[in-house]
C-alpha cells in the first residue's frame, strides 16, 4: 500500500475513537475528560516524569499528536510563551480545544501531518510526542521534522514503541505461534494487530539511527500498560484466555526482572 493510502487508514482509525477515549466515562463532558486524564496518568506512571511539564514555562512548545488533550492541558498549565498542537484527526483537535476552553486556556491546535509540519525551521524550544510517531508511515521523516522545527539547543521528547517487548511476544504467541505461523515477523504482527494499520515498533539501534542528527540522545525503556496487562488493553483481542491471563499476570516479577522488555521507548534528544 502507498504511504498516503496507509496514512488515510490511520486517520480514519483514530477519527473513530481517540486514544484513551475508552476511559472517558461519566455523566457530563467535564467528568469524562477528568476520568480519562486520571486513567492516563495512573496507567502511565512514567509519563509525567518523562514529559517534565513544568519545563514548558516561558518556552515555545509543540505537541505532535494531541489525542484527547490531557497532556496538552498540562503543557498549558506550565505557562509556556506559546503552545501549539497538531493531530492527524479532527476528532482529537476538537477534544483538545474543548478541554483547554473548559479550563480557560488556549493553544494553536490544528489538524496537521507529523511528516510535514506546517512550521518554519527553528520555531520551537521543546517538542513533545508521546506514543504517536510510530503510527505515521514514515517515522524517520517525522523525526527529521522534529529536528527541523527545533531551535539549536531545543529538546525533543518522543516516545515510540520498542520492538522487543512483552506486548510483541504476546501478540506473536497469538497471531504467530497459535495461528500456525511461527516465522511471522513482529513487524508484520504489529502492522496488522496493534492499534492503527501499519503501527511500527523499533529496536534501540534503529532509534539511535533515526535520531542521529541530534547532538545528545538519551534512550530509556519503560514497561507500559500493555506489558503489564492493565486497564483496557486487549480491546482488539477480547476473549476468555485474555481475561484469565490478566488475572494471573505476574506483574511484580515483570517489574523486577523484565523492565528492559517494555514497550515504551522514551527518547530525549537535544538539537
Amino acid at each position: 500500500m502507498q504511504p498516503e493510502g496507509l496514512k488515510a487508514q490511520v486517520q480514519e482509525f483514530w477519527n473513530r475513537s481517540s486514544c484513551g477515549e475508552v476511559y472517558a466515562v461519566g455523566d457530563t463532558f467535564p467528568q469524562q475528560l477528568e476520568r480519562q486524564a486520571q486513567a492516563r496518568y495512573e496507567l502511565e506512571p512514567n509519563l509525567r516524569a518523562f514529559a517534565k511539564f513544568p519545563e514548558g514555562r516561558g518556552r515555545d512548545v509543540l505537541e505532535i499528536g494531541v489525542g484527547m488533550g490531557a497532556d496538552h492541558l498540562e503543557w498549558a498549565k506550565s505557562g509556556p510563551r506559546s503552545l501549539t498542537g497538531i493531530d492527524l484527526t479532527d476528532r482529537a483537535v476538537e477534544f483538545t480545544a474543548a478541554r483547554l476552553a473548559l479550563y480557560r486556556f488556549s493553544s494553536d491546535v490544528r489538524v496537521g501531518d507529523a511528516e510535514a509540519l506546517p512550521f518554519a525551521d527553528n520555531s520551537f524550544d521543546l517538542v513533545f510526542s508521546y506514543g504517536v510517531l510510530h503510527h505515521t508511515p514514515d517515522t524517520a521523516q517525522a523525526i527529521r521534522e522534529v529536528h527541523r522545527v527545533l531551535r539549536p539547543g531545543g529538546i525533543g521528547r518522543v516516545m515510540i514503541y520498542h520492538r522487543h517487548c512483552l506486548v510483541g511476544y504476546m501478540l506473536w504467541a497469538r497471531y504467530g505461534l497459535l495461528a500456525g505461523r511461527p516465522f511471522r515477523s513482529l513487524a508484520d504482527i504489529y502492522a496488522h494487530h496493534l492499534e492503527s494499520p501499519g503501527t511500527k515498533a523499533f529496536t534501540v539501534a534503529e532509534a539511535w539511527q533515526m535520531f542521529a542528527d541530534f547532538s545528545t540522545v538519551v534512550i530509556d525503556i519503560n514497561l507500559g500498560l500493555g506489558d503489564l496487562l492493565q486497564g483496557a488493553v486487549g480491546q482488539r483481542h477480547r476473549g476468555t484466555l485474555l481475561t484469565v491471563v490478566k488475572s494471573f499476570w505476574p506483574r511484580w516479577f515483570i517489574k523486577r526482572f523484565l523492565g528492559n522488555h517494555g514497550m515504551g521507548m522514551m527518547i530525549e534528544a537535544v538539537k
